[in-house]
């Protein structure tokens, strides 16, 4: 049996669903992707939005294209990983194109005493790097980087003041 003729020798167009499908599950293999980057991906291949918008349609219902999946999934390794506030996590969703409904939802994970615990850790790590620093430049650096990560100033500045006031080096004798 011969092999199948390619359709660029043949002068036959490709199929647009199967090329958009091809660009969707390569892009899926190498990480979980929202809706909307794969959208954008399709769109920046030069694929019709509706040929994208059925590709992308029937992916989702056979579970590959799982928004709601991708959203928690990003929350949890944004939080252990990086250690995002749930603002910093907010950001990060809106970014990707998650739906706000979808973004609130996952981020539901994150509860304010867990939120506390990774700035504690965050800060005792920093803090260690930082020895033979005046207690004022310690405390506004470590701010500088929770900020950063997106942390409120209500978690922050106690969780800061306790690491500073505690560490040893400015304990009084």
């Amino acid at each position: 049996m011969p092999p199948p003729e390619d359709p660029q020798r043949t002068g036959d167009e490709p199929d647009p669903e199967a090329v958009a499908r091809a660009i969707v599950l390569r892009q899926l293999s190498m990480a979980p992707r929202s809706r909307a980057q794969l959208e954008r991906k399709l769109s920046q291949r030069g694929c019709d939005p509706e040929v994208a918008a059925r590709v992308l349609d029937r992916l989702t219902e056979v579970g590959l294209v799982d928004d709601e999946a991708y959203a928690e999934l990003l929350v949890r390794s944004r939080q252990e990983g990086k250690g995002l506030a749930r603002k910093g996590l907010a950001h990060e969703l809106r970014r990707q194109g998650i739906d706000p409904e979808i973004a609130d939802q996952a981020l539901g994970q994150v509860g304010a005493d867990d939120e506390r615990a990774k700035a504690e850790q965050l800060v005792a790590k920093k803090l260690r790097t930082m020895t033979g620093l005046a207690p004022d430049v310690q405390a506004r650096r470590l701010a500088g980087m929770l900020a950063r990560k997106g942390y409120s100033g209500d978690v922050a500045w106690p969780v800061i003041r306790d690491a500073v006031n505690d560490a040893p080096e400015h304990q009084r004798d």
